[in-house]
C-alpha cells in the first residue's frame, strides 16, 4: 500500500493557516462554559426572525396565533441546527481525509485538525441547544443522510471545500442576523455568536483553499454537478416537514406552502448570494448545475 506524496509548503497556504491558528489561540470558546444552559426560554420571544421562517407571509402563517408562530420558530431553528450537526460530522471526516496524506508539520494540516476540534464543540453545542428547546433533532431525510455517508468518503478537493463553503456561509448569514437581533431568545443569540466567530475562520480556510484549485473544462462539469447536488440536498434539508405538525399543520401541506412561498425563496437567495458568487469564481457554477441551484431555491 502506498501513500500520496506530501504537498509542498506553499507560502500563501502556510500564511493563511498560521494566521488562522493565531486567531484560534486568541479567540475560541467552550460552549459548556460560555453558554448559559441553565437559563429558561424568555416568554414571548422568537428563536429566529419571523421573516426568516419558511411559512412567513403564507395563508398558513396568517392562521397561526402568536404562540404558534413562536413555536414554529423554535422547531425551525432546531431543524437547521440538526442539519448543521449532520454536515459538521461529514465535514470532520472530509477534513481528516484531507489531512491524512499531508505533512502534519505544516500549519495547513494543523489548522485542519484545529477546525475538526472546533466542529466537535459546535456539534455538541447544537445538540445541547436542541435538548434545551425540548424538541426533536429532526435532521435530513433518509436519502440525504445516506448520500452524506457516500459523500464524506468519496468527495474530491473541490467538492470538499465547495460543499463546506456553501453550508458554512448560508448558516453564517442566517446566524449573523440572529445574534444581532436583541428581540430574540438570548440563548439562540449566544449560540449563534459563538458559531459565527469561529466559523469565520473555517470559511476563510475553505474559501482560499477552494480558489487555489484548478480544474479543467471536462472535470469542471463533473464537479459542478456534485456541488449542485450538495447545495440542493443541504438546502432542502434545512426545514424538515415533520416539524409543521408541532403547530397543527399537516407536514405535506406545510412543505407545499413553504416550497411555493416567495418570501422563503427570497430569504434563501439572499442568504446564499455571497457563497454562490464564490462558487462561481471557482468555476463551480454553470449549465451543469444551475437547474439544481434553482430547484434548491437559491438562484432567482
Amino acid at each position: 500500500m502506498t501513500t500520496q506524496p506530501a504537498e509542498p509548503r506553499t507560502r500563501d497556504r502556510e500564511q493563511t493557516a498560521q494566521r488562522l491558528l493565531a486567531s484560534s489561540a486568541k479567540l475560541s470558546f467552550d460552549p459548556a462554559k460560555d453558554v448559559d444552559w441553565q437559563s429558561p426560554p424568555v416568554p414571548g420571544r422568537y428563536y429566529a426572525p419571523a421573516h426568516h421562517l419558511s411559512l412567513y407571509g403564507t395563508d398558513l402563517w396568517e392562521r397561526l396565533d402568536e404562540d404558534q408562530r413562536i413555536e414554529l420558530s423554535k422547531h425551525e431553528v432546531a431543524s437547521i441546527a440538526a442539519v448543521g450537526i449532520w454536515f459538521e460530522e461529514i465535514l470532520m471526516q472530509m477534513l481528516l481525509r484531507h489531512a491524512f496524506d499531508r505533512d502534519p508539520t505544516t500549519a495547513h494540516v494543523q489548522y485542519a485538525l484545529t477546525e475538526i476540534a472546533d466542529e466537535c464543540r459546535h456539534s455538541v453545542m447544537f445538540a445541547r441547544m436542541i435538548s434545551w428547546m425540548g424538541v426533536p433533532a429532526y435532521g435530513p431525510n433518509r436519502l440525504a443522510h445516506n448520500l452524506g455517508r457516500i459523500f464524506k468518503a468519496t468527495s474530491t478537493h473541490s467538492q470538499t471545500f465547495g460543499g463546506t463553503m456553501y453550508v458554512e456561509e448560508i448558516l453564517d448569514a442566517f446566524q449573523r442576523e440572529v445574534m444581532n437581533d436583541e428581540t430574540l431568545q438570548p440563548l439562540t443569540r449566544q449560540v449563534s455568536r459563538i458559531h459565527v466567530i469561529e466559523e469565520s475562520r473555517h470559511i476563510s480556510y475553505a474559501r482560499e483553499e477552494l480558489l487555489r484549485g484548478h480544474i479543467g473544462p471536462v472535470r469542471r462539469r463533473w464537479e459542478q454537478l456534485f456541488v449542485g447536488l450538495i447545495v440542493y440536498f443541504a438546502t432542502v434539508s434545512l426545514i424538515n416537514p415533520r416539524l409543521y405538525a408541532a403547530v397543527g399543520i399537516a407536514p405535506e401541506a406545510g412543505r407545499r406552502a413553504a416550497r411555493a412561498n416567495p418570501h422563503w425563496r427570497a430569504t434563501k437567495v439572499r442568504l446564499a448570494s455571497k457563497v454562490i458568487g464564490v462558487l462561481d469564481r471557482a468555476g463551480l457554477v454553470g449549465r451543469t448545475n444551475r437547474w439544481l441551484l434553482r430547484a434548491a431555491g437559491v438562484l432567482a
